[in-house]
């Protein structure tokens, strides 16, 4: 195991140790005055540039990464991106406008996100498309403030109930209430599907709408959800789509299709955005007509001018019922870039094939797991992208949970499914392999689990220290969380 040292740059320092090869020559000593300038040195390592590369290079090396291994995170999509996504969007004509800038200098940018507004519409049913909520929990929030917008609108101030499963992204119910709305919740019944009679017996006058994962964080995809939407309607209710799992159905259903009025899609998910880290993305809204009017702003339009295509920000003069604006401009620009030239790689037949083959993978995986001896959480179900395993008996026989399987993984070189999500399944995990992992990624990862398996039978405890392998054995998560402390004290070192 490495010494915690080994990952403190300080520990290298030496008092006197310059870089001096990238310093800047300003040829003169900055004009500061007096006042303002530091009357001792900042507390900074004193290292050589060698040592400064070799250092991060290294902490890099030490990172669980979808470049090196495989993050099969159910629910969270995490896979290969094309660099060239990301080459593109910092072409310095991209990188270097300045939002404040005038629309005439950002005709390039602007048609750009016009083209992916159009792309997305036609992918996802809907007849308008906003691109400016800056990430899925926002797309969320702008959803369902559009369909209470939309009654209010129409003097219906009763309603204000949301319909939730019990299977829905902990985000659905905290959404709802954030607008002030009360969630509703309604089971899941023991096949996957959406209990209807629970659905038909909590709809009323006072129901908003219902906020939709299809396929569900359970793995299957809704098969009664024509009924669904025709409970929600007939009682007056919009339906809400969180596009979270978009990746299975793209190119082959389309949500509208569904009788959605709207939707969110996470473009960091789904098209081509390093996604986790806590880095930006982007949860672009699609809407149905009779919600076009409360679309977030700004929107890009398109107009034609003395013979030519003029591309120009929608703003609250364009939608007056607008819910309003969502961020200081207009969301994350480079992640929608890396999903506008995600989509003109791959084109269309390619969107089908990435939901062709996200879905093959999973049901390769789970068919793998199952005859490894693994318990699937439902086994009449085919997979859709992703699906539950459950570590029940695991669990009794050799105290084996799902956090002791995350925990070993890692020393085998992958990343840990999804663990204890959804709350439905007990020690479930909820496992995603995506489109872009080979066979042989998928096949060393069973045998991987069901080693870890035949282990814990000879000797279960070793399983609860594990990992071995890596920089930071096994922490108390409840500690670690509530009282995180990653302060360096220069006269003590790190603290414990």
């Amino acid at each position: 195991m490495d010494n915690y040292l080994d990952k403190l740059i300080f520990e290298k320092s030496r008092e006197g140790r310059r870089a001096y090869a990238q310093a800047p020559d300003t040829g003169a000593e900055p004009d500061i005055p007096e006042a303002f300038l530091r009357s001792d040195r900042p507390r900074l390592p004193e290292v050589s540039e060698l040592q400064v590369v070799r250092h991060f290079t290294r902490l890099s090396q030490k990172n669980f990464s979808i470049d090196t291994q495989f993050y099969p995170l159910g629910s969270c999509t995490m896979k290969y991106n094309p660099r060239v996504c990301n080459s593109i969007a910092l072409l310095p004509g991209f990188a270097g406008r300045h939002p404040l800038g005038p629309v005439s200098h950002g005709q390039g940018f602007l048609s750009c996100m016009y083209e992916l507004q159009e792309m997305l519409k036609e992918v996802t049913g809907m007849q308008g498309v906003s691109l400016t909520p800056m990430a899925g929990a926002q797309g969320e929030l702008t959803g369902l403030a559009m369909i209470m917008a939309y009654h209010k609108a129409r003097g219906d101030l009763e309603r204000n109930e949301i319909i939730v499963p019990d299977a829905a992204h902990g985000t659905n119910p905290a959404t709802a209430t954030m607008l002030g709305c009360v969630a509703k919740e309604i089971p899941t019944g023991s096949d996957g599907d959406i209990d209807i009679e629970a659905l038909k017996a909590e709809v009323s006058e006072k129901t908003a709408g219902i906020m939709l994962t299809n396929p569900s964080t359970l793995g299957v995809f809704e098969r009664d959800i024509i009924e669904v939407d025709d409970i929600v309607r007939d009682a007056g209710g919009l339906l809400y789509y969180d596009g979270a799992n978009l990746n299975a159905i793209l190119g082959k259903v389309r949500p509208g299709d569904m009788g959605f009025d709207v939707i969110h899609m996470n473009l960091h998910k789904t098209f081509s955005t390093p996604h986790g880290g806590g880095g930006p993305g982007s949860g672009a809204v699609g809407v149905a007509e009779r919600l076009l009017p409360f679309m977030p702003v700004p929107v890009v339009g398109r107009k034609e001018i003395d013979g030519g295509t003029v591309y120009d920000w929608l703003t609250e003069k364009d939608l007056p019922q607008t819910i309003g604006r969502l961020s200081g401009f207009m969301g994350n620009a480079g992640v929608l870039l890396r999903a506008y030239v995600y989509m003109r790689l791959v084109g269309r037949d390619g969107m089908r094939r990435i939901a062709g083959y996200a879905t093959l993978n999973a049901n390769y995986l789970q068919a793998r797991l199952r005859d490894a001896g693994f318990e699937l959480a439902f086994p009449n179900r085919r997979a859709s992208h992703e699906f539950i395993v459950t570590l029940r008996h695991e669990a009794k026989e050799y105290q084996l949970t799902a956090m002791d399987i995350a925990k070993a993984l890692l020393d085998y070189n992958f990343h840990a499914p999804t663990t204890y999500f959804p709350l439905l399944v007990p020690e479930c995990l909820l496992i995603e392999p995506t489109e872009t992992e080979s066979k042989e990624t998928l096949d060393n990862f069973v045998n991987a689990m069901a080693d870890i398996v035949k282990r814990a039978r000879d000797d279960g405890e070793s399983f609860k220290e594990a990992p071995f392998n890596t920089p930071v054995r096994r922490l108390d998560d409840v500690r670690a969380a509530r009282q995180l402390d990653v302060r360096y004290d220069p006269e003590g070192g790190a603290d414990a």
